[in-house]
C-alpha cells in the first residue's frame, strides 16, 4: 500500500473546494472553504436544457475546473494538469505524484465510484487521491460522501475515462504553492470583481442573473417535462440543495466568503453584497422546497410560486453583484488587526 503521509482528510461541502483544500493544506496553506470558493471566483448560474438532456439542469457555479484555474492564477500557485486517452498513462500520471509524497486531484464521473449511493452521471466531479493498494484507491470526497473514502481501481478507471457532459479525459492535477504567498487582501478585490462582472454581463441568456430569470420562467412548465414528477422534481431540488447545483449551497459559501472579506476590508459594497447573498441563500432553499412539493403533489401552483421566487432571486443577485462590482472603483480600507 502506498499512502501520502500527513493528509488532512476532512471533507467539506463542495467537491472541488474539498479537493483543493486537501492539496493546499498539504502545502501548508489552510484556507476556509468559502475563501477557496470566493478567491476562485466560483459563483455563477446556468440554466441548461437540451434535447439530449432528460430534464433541465440548474448550475450555481462556474464550469468544473474553472474554479481551480482561477484560484491558481489568483494565488500564484503552480497548476500542473495532465490529460490523456491512454489508461496506462492516466494511471502513471496519478501514481507518480503520490509515490513522490504528494496528493493529486482527479476529475471524473461520480456514477462509477463505489461509495456513491446516488447513481447519477456527473462528469464534473472532483476528488483528491492520496493513496492506493492492489485493489482500491483512497480518496477524499465531500463530507456528505464520507470524507476519507475508498473505491475500486476498476471503478476509478471507468470514472476517469467516462465521456459525456462536463467530463474530461482522465484529468489529474497537482498544485504547488510559492515560497511566499501573496496577501489575501490584495487578491480579494480582483476575485470579487471578476466574478461580479461575469455574472452581470453573461454572453447568453442562460447564464448569470439572466439565467436565473430564465429559470424562473421555464420552471413553471416542469410538470409537463416529465412522466415521473414524483422522481424528477424532488431529485432536482435535492441536487440544488445538497449537491450544490443551483441552490443555496454555493450562495451560502459566497455569503460566508464575503463575511470573511469584511473582516479584512472595510467596505460598504462588501456589506451590501453580504446582506443580499444572505437573503438569496434563504430564498434558494425556499425555491427547492417548492419544487419538491410540486413533484410530490403534482401541484403546478408550487412551480408558479417557485418561478416567482427565482425571478426575485435574479433581481437580488443582480443588485448584490452590482454593488460588488464597484469594489474596484472605491478605496476599501484594510481593517486593523486585533
Amino acid at each position: 500500500m502506498t499512502t501520502v503521509t500527513d493528509i488532512d482528510t476532512r471533507g467539506t461541502q463542495h467537491c472541488e473546494t474539498t479537493a483543493l483544500g486537501v492539496l493546499l493544506r498539504h502545502q501548508g496553506l489552510d484556507l476556509s472553504e468559502p475563501m477557496l470558493f470566493g478567491l476562485g471566483s466560483g459563483l455563477s448560474f446556468i440554466y441548461w436544457d437540451s434535447r439530449n438532456l432528460g430534464f433541465p439542469f440548474l448550475g450555481g457555479r462556474v464550469k468544473p475546473f474553472d474554479l481551480t484555474r482561477n484560484l491558481a492564477r489568483g494565488l500564484d500557485l503552480e497548476l500542473l494538469v495532465r490529460e490523456t486517452t491512454s489508461p496506462r498513462r492516466a494511471w502513471e500520471n496519478v501514481v507518480a505524484p503520490i509515490d513522490a509524497g504528494h496528493p493529486v486531484g482527479l476529475q471524473l464521473d461520480s456514477y462509477y465510484l463505489d461509495y456513491f449511493t446516488s447513481k447519477v452521471h456527473f462528469g464534473g466531479h472532483v476528488v483528491a487521491m492520496y493513496g492506493y493498494d492492489d485493489r482500491d484507491a483512497h480518496l477524499v470526497d465531500t463530507e456528505q460522501q464520507g470524507g476519507a473514502v475508498s473505491t475500486s481501481l476498476a471503478g476509478l478507471a471507468r470514472a476517469r475515462a467516462a465521456r459525456g457532459p462536463m467530463s474530461a479525459r482522465n484529468r489529474s492535477f497537482t498544485l504547488t504553492a510559492p515560497a511566499e504567498l501573496p496577501s489575501l487582501h490584495d487578491r480579494i478585490i480582483p476575485a470579487v470583481t471578476a466574478c461580479a462582472d461575469a455574472f452581470l454581463n453573461p454572453p447568453i441568456a442562460n447564464l448569470g442573473h439572466r439565467g436565473i430569470e430564465k429559470a424562473g420562467k421555464r420552471i413553471r412548465t416542469w410538470l409537463q417535462r416529465t412522466d415521473n414528477p414524483q422522481r424528477d422534481l424532488p431529485q432536482a431540488a435535492l441536487m440544488m440543495e445538497k449537491a450544490g447545483t443551483g441552490g443555496a449551497l454555493f450562495r451560502n459559501l459566497y455569503r460566508d466568503f464575503l463575511a470573511e472579506c469584511g473582516r479584512l476590508l472595510d467596505s460598504g459594497h462588501l456589506r451590501t453584497g453580504h446582506r443580499l447573498y444572505a437573503e438569496a441563500a434563504i430564498l434558494w432553499t425556499e425555491a427547492a422546497a417548492l419544487i419538491t412539493q410540486a413533484g410530490e403533489a403534482g401541484d403546478a401552483q408550487c412551480l408558479e410560486r417557485a418561478g416567482t421566487v427565482l425571478c426575485d432571486l435574479s433581481r437580488i443577485e443582480h443588485d448584490a453583484m452590482q454593488a460588488l462590482s464597484r469594489l474596484s472603483t472605491t478605496r476599501s480600507r484594510t481593517r486593523p488587526s486585533r
